[in-house]
């Protein structure tokens, strides 16, 4: 067999395909969140916090004082960006939250659906 048609058959498995058709949809459902958390979750949660915004909460490791982190990358300080990390874990904790919720009801399905008749 040849390395093209190996390719080619390991490319048309429904695995593969499957893959690729998830791997579009997580790009666009990644957006969603992204939304989510920056637009609708984290202004609830600072103002729970007083106010604090966490998109611009950092430490400048050198320098002088910056008031925002866009101001010290500008800059060229290293910085850490603990708020943005915030950020990342809120939207992790979705995404894996929303899988679940998603995994869950396609099992639920499955064991509710008759099995398939034999032909």
């Amino acid at each position: 067999m040849s390395m093209m048609s190996e390719f080619k058959e390991f490319a048309m498995k429904g695995s593969v395909l499957d893959l690729a058709v998830g791997v579009v949809i997580g790009g666009a459902f990644q957006k969603i969140v992204d939304s989510m958390v920056n637009d609708i979750i984290m202004p609830v949660v600072g103002v729970a916090t007083g106010g604090i915004d966490f998109s611009n909460r950092f430490i400048a490791l050198s320098g002088g004082p910056f008031t925002t982190l866009e101001e010290a990358k500008k800059a060229g300080v290293a910085a850490i960006a603990y708020g943005q990390f915030i950020n990342q874990i809120l939207t992790f904790v979705i995404v894996a939250f929303t899988l679940f919720m998603v995994i869950k009801g396609v099992n639920r399905m499955r064991r509710t659906s008759p099995p398939p008749a034999k032909v």
